[in-house]
């Protein structure tokens, strides 16, 4: 079915609000922010008090500070709330209907939104799982063995291995562990002074080798199913060019852009894990507080020696599900190969969406996973329940502490203050003359009241060191001060020992465990909290994968497809294509290679993330295509056309690390996990530092395209 080539539709008011609509909800993709909302008090609180009532959320939760008119709210727009929004307005003033929304999600042209997202998501879970089992970080555990002490030898073996690993399970699994394991890897380095090297290297690799198959990246889906490309011959035609870029660009990296000792040093010296670590058995990270008080405080640990310990543990000593990762590998083995097969055989034995296979594949594996859980269900509940209990323990002796500080604080102050009084007393009495008897009975009676209490306490309890339940090699704050003192100066209801601090806020605690604090109604917050916390301890690795599922992805995929499909209709789509091919016809096969592999870069950053740049530029091309279908129209090359299609393919991976995190999922994700591992990376510095590393990138890759297709394809006329 050809597309409406009517460019004369753009003159329409309600096609120049869709192309005003596209441009804003992609620059609020760039640029998220929230909208604030103001509601009264009254009302905030009648609705709070409505759901506390229905027993929903605890009344603690109802706002009962009525000093301000209005609470204000934060609305967050975002690369999943902007699209859906902008669908919605093109809806409501009937700039869109039911074609577009139906187009953009069943699908239309050989792209099918749908099949995509199932695909995508159900393949991602075996990925996810593979990582989830610890495989990536004992694998990259063991490449650092490998690698030694050279630093130049270690960067190559590590940007190998992961080239090698995301070529086939993708980029998000790289991301997720191999991005954690270099932030701790360069945390216990004693001389690699800014992970710059490691961290954008470890990026660029992962989003690179994504570009080898088909099922590395949605980008790669939403192409394939586009132009109708066998998985065998996207591979065919993109390998040689990703690959020669892999070996080109380590070079560069290594000598040119980090040519630095503090980033990638001669020799690199990391920390020796103490003997008493070594023996220890890895932890779980999926369980949670598997390592009890120190996951709690993993944020004040960040860069004091114990918190370079449990980094070097993490990646001297990691955790290997050994029986997961084996059935998660052969899993992703035998699912790849099948859909390679049934995609390279659909022309003798009909189409059959590639989900066929992904979705009873997820589906063996969440089963192990929920298996193997409910099996090791006893180990793992109790492990979590003593991480817990430790994290509570913790928590009361620290608020133990700050207690007996305060009280001494107190108690010095009356002893300041008494000594004050009895100072001016003492003066007193020297210059004023003897008094009488009955003088200093009635002086006495009103004494200081503090002073009273301070000598009184001295007179019956000598000072004496503190002997509290918590000991320290420092003295105590309080040591030399009676303790009666000291309890008389702080008020009724104070705490005397860490067991009497309130634990029921501790977390994983439930208010009915602790005795005296199950005054609190059972909620639906509460049950649902509860529920997650039982699934978490009963099927860590399954629910450690659900939680990293990038379902984000699916509402802005969807959205973006009927905003994209709003612009074909509204004539924008057909006006590109005319301009794309007024290029092609004064640049040529070259141009075309260089002018697609340019846009597509660009406009990962400015359209979307490299997703929505796909949507666009796969209907964008598929009107080329029909432009040259009409009568007495010329015909597209078949080199020409094929050379544009995979230097797309090039723009929209490599695309990923250029100059915004936004211009992929990956680049949003590698950024919050370098933020959780205390690593902060700006966005100028985002782009500072990929630019040179993105230019290389693609004039490597699309000159061996070129030379790829000159020698592979010919001038005769493309036939679809």
């Amino acid at each position: 079915m050809e597309q409406d080539l009517d460019t004369g539709k753009i003159n329409d008011w309600r096609s120049i609000v869709t192309l005003v609509v596209f441009v804003l909800t992609n620059i609020n993709v760039l640029f998220p922010f929230h909208i604030p909302i103001y509601i009264p008090t009254s009302l905030y609180n009648i609705f709070l008090h409505a759901l506390s009532t229905l027993r929903v959320c605890s009344p603690r939760d109802v706002a009962k500070d009525n000093e301000k008119s209005f609470v204000k709210l934060r609305f967050p727009m975002n690369m999943v709330t902007a699209p859906l929004i902008a669908d919605l307005f093109l809806l409501a003033i009937m700039a869109i209907g039911r074609q577009e929304i139906r187009e953009g999600t069943i699908g239309t042209h050989n792209i099918n939104p749908l099949d995509i997202m199932v695909f995508f998501i159900t393949l991602a879970y075996i990925a996810i799982s593979i990582d989830a089992s610890g495989l990536i970080r004992y694998l990259a555990f063991k490449v650092l063995k490998w690698g030694g002490k050279a630093g130049p030898r270690l960067f190559c073996y590590l940007y190998t291995f992961f080239f090698v690993l995301g070529s086939f399970i993708g980029n998000d699994p790289i991301i997720l562990s191999g991005t954690a394991f270099l932030a701790y890897m360069t945390r216990v380095s004693r001389n690699i002074v800014h992970p710059r090297a490691w961290i954008y290297t470890q990026f660029a690799v992962a989003n690179i080798a994504s570009a080898i198959l088909v099922s590395s990246n949605p980008t790669n889906l939403v192409l394939a199913g586009a132009f109708n490309i066998k998985f065998i011959h996207y591979t065919a035609n993109m390998v040689v060019p990703v690959v020669i870029t892999g070996i080109v660009l380590l070079h560069f990296l290594v000598y040119i852009i980090f040519e630095d000792e503090n980033l990638i040093p001669t020799s690199i010296e990391i920390h020796d894990l103490p003997d008493h670590a070594k023996g220890k058995k890895p932890v779980n990270p999926n369980i949670p507080f598997a390592r009890g008080h120190l996951d709690d405080d993993e944020a004040d640990l960040a860069n004091n020696e114990e918190g370079k310990l449990l980094s070097l543990e993490e990646i001297m000593n990691p955790f290997l599900d050994k029986g997961g990762a084996a059935f998660g590998a052969a899993i992703m083995a035998a699912t790849l190969v099948t859909v390679l097969a049934l995609n390279a055989a659909s022309t003798t034995t009909g189409e059959h969406p590639v989900f066929y296979v992904t979705l009873p594949a997820a589906f063996v594996m969440f089963c192990w996973d929920i298996a193997f859980g409910w099996y090791h269900r006893e180990e793992t509940r109790n492990i979590a329940r003593n991480g817990r209990q430790d994290v509570a323990t913790t928590r009361a002796e620290r608020a133990f502490q700050e207690e007996e500080s305060r009280r001494a604080s107190m108690a010095h102050g009356a002893l300041q203050k008494a000594a004050v009084v009895n100072s001016s007393t003492s003066c007193s009495d020297q210059t004023n003359p003897p008094q009488s008897q009955d003088e200093a009975k009635e002086k006495d009676t009103t004494a200081s009241p503090i002073s009273k209490e301070v000598e009184a306490a001295y007179q019956s309890e000598p000072p004496k060191e503190h002997s509290g339940e918590i000991s320290n090699s420092a003295p105590h704050p309080t040591q030399g001060i009676p303790s009666r003192l000291v309890l008389n100066t702080v008020k009724e209801g104070i705490l005397t020992s860490p067991t009497d601090i309130d634990l029921s806020n501790a977390p994983g605690t439930s208010q009915a465990s602790v005795e005296g604090h199950n005054t609190k109604p059972t909620t639906l917050v509460s049950i649902s909290q509860d529920l997650f916390r039982w699934l978490q301890e009963t099927f860590p690795t399954a629910t450690a994968v659900i939680v990293h599922l990038p379902f984000a992805l699916v509402p802005f995929a969807f959205c973006m497809f009927v905003l994209v499909q709003a612009l074909v209709t509204k004539g924008w789509v057909p006006v590109f294509a005319y301009g794309w091919d007024h290029w092609v016809e004064n640049t040529g096969t070259v141009g075309a290679i260089g002018g697609m592999g340019f846009l597509s870069v660009v406009l990962c950053n400015f359209a979307g993330t490299n997703i929505g740049t796909t949507i666009l530029l796969s209907r964008v091309i598929q009107s080329w295509q029909d432009i040259h279908k009409q009568p007495n129209a010329s015909h597209i090359s078949d080199r020409t056309f094929w050379a544009t299609v995979y230097a797309m393919a090039l723009g929209v991976n490599y695309g990923a690390f250029s100059a915004s995190f936004s211009a992929s999922l990956a680049g949003l994700l590698w950024r919050d996990i370098l933020s959780r591992k205390h690593i902060r990376v700006r966005s100028l510095d985002f782009a500072r530092v990929n630019l040179p590393i993105i230019a290389i990138a693609m004039i490597v890759g699309c000159t061996i395209l070129v030379g790829e297709v000159y020698i592979t394809r010919t001038n005769k006329p493309y036939d679809a």
